[in-house]
């Protein structure tokens, strides 16, 4: 089965290794040590070398340091290097110049202010990790926080013009069910994958109700920001950081951009956004998540920098109880045999995206109704691995990211143990791996000709790498 295991390999391999593209800006000429011995491509430490230019590729240039400094990210986010030789990783670093080379002729850009939010959350996390900035200056061999913030600005912004360079290539790509059979059967019996056992769940779910003296006092709140805002010149970012229930934005004071063209928010938050004029405040307005109100800052042609505060209406203990009463007579009348768990769900349940299916959940990556028992959610895990087929949880008592409190009830309504591929009932996963590779051809076809048409100088001391892709151009046999 040599096909599928090199692309989803690869595909291994890009996914660890793109997210730490390196750059640097300027040409520094070559200076050997010339009691230098041959490069060993599987040590750094024995190398002897003053930092020269090891590639140029397009616009771009790939130094000494920089595959030095791969295998330092490598390891601070805990990727064994013990493998991974130096060639490999250069081969890696002339990949990710030629996609973003390219992106950039191809005039694709990048959000800046979403690159520096990043840049704020890898920061406070290796922060955590490492204890102090001076510790994280040593680790990084910087000696400033304003040079290491520049080396992770150039980095991700890099990394996202590579990543969206390859998501161009393959944007169009499909496979027909035709392709799908005929990528199945070039599979010899022998090499065709095992799939782990695999389940299929449902649940009901029950989500106390919200008062309506709770909505209007949310309501009130943010009309008594906005007025506070306008009329006395408080700061709305203020605001966002002390009184947001948005997490995520608060520490930003409540600041997203948005794209016309790149639909990121819920759609009620949009519409409304890009119905205000620069310096507009909106009245508040409902969403999944809460109550929103919504200030423009700034547009920039079809982006548009915005701020805003989120409210959660308060529930109430009775409300919560009663949420959990109803919940335990559906599961009384289901194990009494009154209705089934299908019919339960699609009466009681008020998670719209399962209830009109019997309450069957989604795989999120294949879009099927069977799921891993490898790759399940770990939390869902732990709430059915002790269910026999068709039994019924108890009352559980959730949460996710728009509701604080929610109480399910879940089944599992059918079992797969572990087998070997087969076309009809494993259709959907052999479809993602045949569109895997059909990608990864694209991109390796891609490849191969933007490096004919790129300029590409590779460093005397590396050309003796064995590269997967012709970045010596040498002429096909």
């Amino acid at each position: 089965m040599k096909s599928i295991t090199k692309s989803v390999i690869t595909t291994i391999i890009l996914g660890v290794l793109t997210v730490s593209v390196s750059f640097a800006q300027e040409i520094i000429q070559d200076v050997e040590d010339t009691s230098k011995k041959k490069m060993d491509s599987t040590q750094t430490s024995s190398r002897k070398k003053v930092d020269g230019v090891a590639a140029v590729v397009g616009d771009y240039v790939v130094l000494d340091s920089d595959i030095d400094k791969e295998y330092i990210q490598l390891q601070a986010r805990g990727v064994s290097i013990k493998d991974i030789t130096r060639c490999q990783l250069f081969g890696k670093l002339l990949e990710d110049k030629l996609y973003s080379h390219h992106a950039i002729q191809d005039s694709i850009t990048v959000n800046e202010l979403e690159i520096r939010s990043n840049i704020e959350q890898q920061m406070s996390a290796f922060l955590e990790e490492k204890g102090s900035m001076q510790e994280l200056l040593d680790y990084y061999n910087k000696d400033s926080e304003q040079s290491l913030r520049e080396e992770m600005f150039e980095i991700n912004k890099n990394g996202k013009l590579a990543s969206e360079m390859q998501r161009k290539i393959v944007e169009d790509v499909e496979v027909t069910p035709e392709e799908v059979r005929n990528y199945f059967n070039s599979i010899p019996k022998e090499e065709r994958p095992d799939f782990g056992t695999e389940l299929k769940v449902a649940q009901i779910v029950v989500i106390p109700e919200i008062s309506q003296e709770a909505r209007q006092a949310v309501i009130d709140k943010l009309k008594e920001y906005k007025a506070d805002v306008i009329e006395n010149g408080a700061s709305f970012t203020t605001k966002a950081v002390f009184y947001s229930d948005d997490t995520a934005a608060k520490k930003k004071g409540g600041m997203y951009t948005l794209n016309r063209k790149r639909p990121q928010m819920v759609k009620e938050f949009r519409d409304v956004a890009f119905s205000l004029i620069e310096g507009e405040i909106s009245e508040p307005f409902e969403s999944d998540f809460g109550y929103h109100i919504i200030l423009l800052e700034k547009i920039r042609g079809q982006e548009y920098d915005v701020r805003h505060i989120l409210l959660r209406p308060e529930i109430s203990e009775a409300s919560i109880l009663a949420a959990k009463a109803e919940i335990t007579k559906v599961r009384e009348q289901v194990l009494a045999g009154d209705m089934t768990f299908a019919d339960a769900a699609r009466e009681f349940s008020d998670e719209k995206e399962t209830k009109f299916e019997g309450g069957q959940l989604i795989n999120p990556y294949t879009q099927d109704s069977s799921m891993e028992l490898t790759k399940m959610d770990p939390e869902l895990y732990g709430q059915i691995q002790d269910l026999k087929d068709n039994e019924i949880s108890l009352v559980l008592q959730d949460q996710d990211r728009i509701n604080p409190i929610k109480f399910k009830i879940l089944t599992v309504t059918d079992r797969i143990n572990e087998h070997e591929a087969n076309f009809s009932r494993d259709y959907l996963k052999i479809k993602a791996l045949a569109l895997q590779e059909k990608q990864y051809n694209e991109i390796q076809k891609w490849q191969e000709e933007k490096i004919f048409d790129t300029y590409v100088k590779i460093s005397a001391d590396y050309k003796n790498c064995e590269f997967e892709s012709n970045w010596l151009k040498t002429e096909k046999e």
